[in-house]
């Protein structure tokens, strides 16, 4: 009697167990709703990314596909969308057919948190506030350059470099007649301690990093100044001020100076490397 209690109590646990994972995949799948993106704010959201014929854009969540489509139609490039509604990945290719764009574009009905974003050049979005956040670091990881572009919802604390907004008289949901469409440049990885080379043997450039925002202090000829800025890709850019703008090009583990005043005028195409130790010995 006790171990058939024990063996049915058992299998309560484990049929518990197994409706609990159920429930919570179909609530991954179901998060995010399928809404269209207006025209409109298709168009933008391609054009605030600058999309030419050299990109690849991936659009995580593609539903019936139309960013894609319009990214091979109208900018010549190529591209991929990733949908978990088999009924919509159909649809998508369809219309890619349709279009005359079946050759440049590709739909995958699958997981966009398992997909590979590596050969993104741009990366479009129409999700919920909690999907980009869980997005956010696999977005951080691209190369330096990538765009990452949302429709509406942006990414926390990682402001974006530019927002447009858009009038729409038809929008779906929400009370505002009107879509936001945010762009992100994902910025190099800069923190750390840079020493200099060439002409520039002696000195030394320490950086801290927020996103796209750097700081830190320059050492140059005993000299210390204090340097601050953004980050544009792979370019790093202070204000211009009584020294004069100070622009570096990221170059593997290289900081190139492109521009520079006041002392470092001589030094523009002089580089620092990337510190292999605690300092610059």
């Amino acid at each position: 009697m006790r171990s058939g209690l024990s063996r049915n109590l058992v299998g309560l646990v484990a049929a518990l167990a197994w409706c609990a994972a159920a429930a919570q995949d179909a609530a991954v799948h179901e998060e995010v709703p399928f809404i269209t993106s207006p025209d409109n704010v298709t168009l933008e959201m391609l054009r605030i990314a600058s999309v030419g014929p050299a990109d690849h854009v991936i659009d995580l969540g593609s539903g019936d596909g139309r960013i894609v489509i319009v990214a091979a139609k109208r900018f010549g490039a190529s591209g991929l969308g990733v949908e978990i509604v088999p009924e919509l990945v159909q649809r998508s290719l369809r219309s890619a057919r349709d279009a005359g764009v079946a050759g440049r574009v590709s739909f995958v009905e699958q997981d966009l948190f398992k997909t590979d974003l590596s050969a993104a050049t741009v990366v479009t979005l129409y999700l919920l506030p909690e999907v980009n956040l869980r997005l956010r670091p696999s977005l951080l990881a691209l190369k330096p350059g990538t765009r990452v572009v949302s429709h509406d919802w942006d990414m926390g604390d990682w402001q974006p470099d530019r927002t447009e907004v858009l009038a729409v008289p038809d929008k779906e949901i929400g009370l505002d007649k009107s879509s936001k469409v945010h762009l992100w440049v994902v910025p190099e990885r800069v923190e750390g301690l840079w020493c200099g080379s060439g002409l520039l043997r002696g000195s030394s450039l320490q950086l801290t990093q927020h996103y796209q925002e750097f700081e830190g202090a320059l050492r140059f000829r005993e000299r210390s100044r204090p340097v601050q800025g953004r980050i544009e890709g792979r370019t790093l850019r202070t204000p211009g001020g009584r020294a004069g703008e100070l622009v570096l090009e990221a170059q593997q583990e290289q900081l190139r100076i492109v521009q520079a005043g006041g002392p470092l005028a001589l030094a523009a195409g002089q580089s620092f490397v990337r510190a292999k130790g605690a300092d610059c010995s």
